[in-house]
């Protein structure tokens, strides 16, 4: 086990989050957890609501990507181990040997280096994002949806469900952070914070105008920050 505590702070860069949710938040957990809703919002074991580290992460990985991508590096796509995991004959020859690490095999792209693959760890780790409300202090909350039938394009009959949600525009803070470790590629910062400014909403019922959020005290890197311009492709 991993203690980051035990970690240096040489060998463990820290970003700081504060998301303030403007809109209600719809994460949902399995259960119903005693209440009248058919999907209850997730909570730690202290009742605390919280927006899980998978979910920020694999959306921040997806950001990521796009920006890469636009930027006309060879992404490797998500979540597919045959397409994160190419033959060399996948990987255009330019860059053969940026995308090699030592004492790993095969190819890896300059988002699996951060994030991970079949083949190499993840070089960052995300926390939870944790609003410090106690349950009782929040209003029980919740929001009816029903089951569209896709191919007729009409409500289903009796498909009436309840979503529980955080309260509406109480602009709750929900805090944490995410640890770049020893061996996190110097680009990745700059990478992730920009990837993180993509992210205006978590959750589910984005389109119905859930979870949609702002980054508090987000951390600004100068244009003349010469990690800039490593992510730029070789021509």
């Amino acid at each position: 086990m991993i203690l980051l505590n035990n970690l240096t702070e040489n060998q463990v860069t820290l970003i700081s989050l504060t998301a303030v949710i403007d809109t209600a938040l719809c994460i949902g957990a399995g259960g119903s957890d005693g209440t009248l809703s058919d999907k209850t919002i997730v909570r730690n074991a202290k009742g605390q609501l919280i927006i899980p580290a998978s979910q920020l992460k694999g959306r921040l990985r997806h950001e990521c990507e796009k920006i890469m991508r636009g930027l006309e590096w060879q992404i490797f796509y998500a979540p597919t181990a045959e397409e994160l995991c190419p033959t060399e004959a996948q990987v255009d020859s330019k860059y053969h040997s940026d995308y090699q690490l030592e004492n790993y095999k095969g190819y890896h792209c300059p988002i699996s280096k951060i994030f991970g693959n079949p083949i190499i760890p993840s070089r960052i780790v995300v926390d939870d994002l944790i609003c410090d409300w106690e349950k009782d202090a929040l209003q029980e909350t919740f929001r009816p949806g029903v089951t569209i039938n896709r191919r007729r394009r009409t409500a289903e009959n009796q498909k009436l469900y309840f979503l529980e949600t955080s309260p509406p525009n109480s602009q709750l803070e929900f805090k944490g952070a995410i640890h770049l470790l020893s061996g996190c590629p110097s680009y990745a910062k700059t990478l992730i914070l920009a990837g993180l400014r993509h992210i205006y909403a978590l959750g589910g019922g984005k389109s119905a105008g859930l979870g949609w959020l702002r980054w508090e005290g987000l951390e600004k890197l100068p244009q003349d920050d010469s990690t800039w311009t490593q992510l730029l492709p070789k021509m």
